[in-house]
């Protein structure tokens, strides 16, 4: 009877210790809560679906359909599964990968995770249709949704590239120029997914900036910035200096 009540015992404190273990990391507060930015109320009205505007931007992403080659459907499946800081290895080297840098990750996570609070309001006031859900000829190569809910303007994947390059171009300045430009590409490559227009990912941008500014205000930021920057900084062989080099 003993053994097996210590058994039973062993298995409950056993069972506990391991919920414990894998219980989620808590999600940090929003730099920018919603009710800081009303993006609905600020946006130009998306385009309606059957408007000259939209059947102008079909058109455009019919054309990329028939111009993208296999390595563009490549790079634009891999820009829709990857939607972090690390997007932008490629402009700032193989030393600037997650587990290198865990500030800088955790900061970009942070930013990345303010974006829905933002955004997905605005999406459902504009309430605009995927271009796949107007146009059923179109082929998209990315993933797509079949819930119709599921909005287009602004995109989401655009604003979380244009905050993360806005970030890094404050940290590594002398690469600004190449970090704006590859959040312009992570943007077009929505297009060559065939999953938004090109109105959509415009007023991404115009998301961002305003999300930033609003951040770059809030001193949890700026502390989470700075430790960020500096592990940036040095990691990747750039002076620390000061911001403004």
């Amino acid at each position: 009877m003993k053994s097996r009540l210590g058994l039973l015992l062993f298995a409950v404190t056993t069972n506990t210790v391991f919920a414990q273990s894998i219980s989620p990391t808590p999600i940090p507060e929003p730099f920018v809560a919603a009710e800081q930015l009303n993006v609905g109320s600020v946006l130009p009205m998306s385009p309606p679906d059957n408007s000259q505007q939209t059947r102008k931007e079909l058109a455009l992403l019919h054309a990329l359909e028939k111009s993208r080659s296999a390595a563009d459907i490549a790079h634009a499946q891999a820009d829709d599964a990857q939607e972090d800081i690390f997007i932008f290895r490629n402009v700032l080297g193989a030393d600037f990968t997650r587990e290198s840098l865990p500030r800088t990750a955790a900061l970009g996570d942070h930013v990345h995770g303010n974006e829905g609070i933002i955004v997905n309001p605005a999406k459902n006031f504009f309430r605009r249709s995927r271009p796949y859900n107007v146009d059923k000829t179109l082929k998209p190569v990315c993933k797509v949704k079949t819930d119709p809910g599921d909005y287009a303007y602004p995109s989401g994947h655009g604003t979380t590239g244009y905050l993360e390059a806005l970030v890094l171009a404050m940290m590594v300045p002398e690469k600004r120029d190449a970090i704006l430009a590859r959040a312009d590409e992570y943007a077009h490559n929505r297009l060559v997914c065939g999953v938004h227009y090109p109105t959509d990912v415009a007023a991404s941008k115009s998301v961002a900036y305003a999300i930033i500014g609003l951040m770059m205000n809030d001193p949890r930021f700026i502390a989470e910035f700075e430790a960020a920057r500096a592990e940036t900084r040095l990691a990747l062989g750039f002076e620390l200096g000061s911001n403004n080099d």
